[in-house]
């Protein structure tokens, strides 16, 4: 069963969510999972995964950034000017009010107050940025996660800056899909700082599950090797997915699950269930 929410944030923006396993949470630890780029709360797995874990015991939480380009309609972007405005720093910021949400009763009343974030893609990053920032987050996984958001070549920022917008094309829908500067202005700003995920990690000193697929060609298995080398080897598990890309052979719509999808949800739900113990 799912129950859909709206939280506005400090900002006025809405935040859209779907809560899976609304009976759980007064005992059950809440895991919240955080969609990657060109991602949305709907998008193929993300249903199937709160229903699984949900069916085990866990309150899950999946969500909409505001400026993720996803409006009412819950499956196409149709919120193209959003999404172009969007930045990293903001997504941080909406996942830290979105946690304290759950923390202050806008779920409803909770006694097991333990909470896991799940991020795939550049929601790994952002997950790991926020667990720096948050000290209630006591464990976390990332799947497919990128090790920098600095993924654009001089040239391209040079160009960025000189049209006043970088443009993307999303292959799923053909649509082409802008990023305003305000996004290159944020990452020049803080990448020393709040958008340092290497500095994010070894200042981490949680439990930390990191899943990537071999063959993953959006975010290679070195950037998942990356986030290993930098963090505490005592609290973190790397889990190698052997011939799977960067959505573990899952697609959208939702076909069902599949050998290699279901062993990123097994580590994922063995790993939750030893660290909420």
């Amino acid at each position: 069963m799912s129950n859909n929410f709206v939280f506005s944030t400090t900002r006025n923006d809405s935040l859209k969510i779907t809560a899976y396993g609304i009976d759980n949470i007064i005992n059950a630890p809440c895991l919240i999972l955080v969609h990657g780029f060109k991602g949305f709360k709907d998008w193929g797995f993300g249903p199937f995964i709160g229903k699984f874990l949900s069916d085990k015991g866990f309150f899950v939480l999946t969500f909409n950034f505001s400026h993720n380009g996803i409006g009412d309609n819950t499956i196409e972007f149709t919120e193209l000017d959003k999404f172009a405005e969007n930045t990293f720093s903001l997504e941080i910021e909406e996942l830290s009010q979105l946690i304290d949400a759950y923390l202050n009763g806008f779920f409803g009343k909770t006694e097991n107050r333990k909470i896991g974030l799940i991020g795939h893609s550049r929601g790994g990053a952002i997950s790991i940025l926020t667990a720096k920032q948050k000290s209630e987050i006591d464990a976390l996984a990332v799947w497919s996660s990128v090790s920098t958001f600095d993924r654009y070549s001089d040239r391209q920022k040079e160009n960025w800056r000189k049209k006043g917008a970088f443009e993307v094309m999303n292959s799923r829908t053909k649509q082409v899909m802008r990023l305003n500067i305000s996004l290159l202005d944020d990452l020049e700003k803080h990448k020393n700082d709040l958008l340092n995920i290497e500095k994010g990690i070894k200042e981490l000193n949680r439990p930390f599950l990191i899943v990537h697929g071999e063959q993953d060609l959006a975010v290679p298995l070195k950037e998942g090797e990356k986030l290993y080398e930098w963090s505490n080897k005592e609290l973190t598990k790397f889990v190698k997915i052997p011939a799977a890309g960067h959505t573990f052979d899952v697609a959208h719509p939702f076909q069902g699950t599949n050998s290699k999808f279901d062993k990123v949800l097994n580590n994922t739900l063995e790993f939750f269930k030893e660290n909420f113990n």
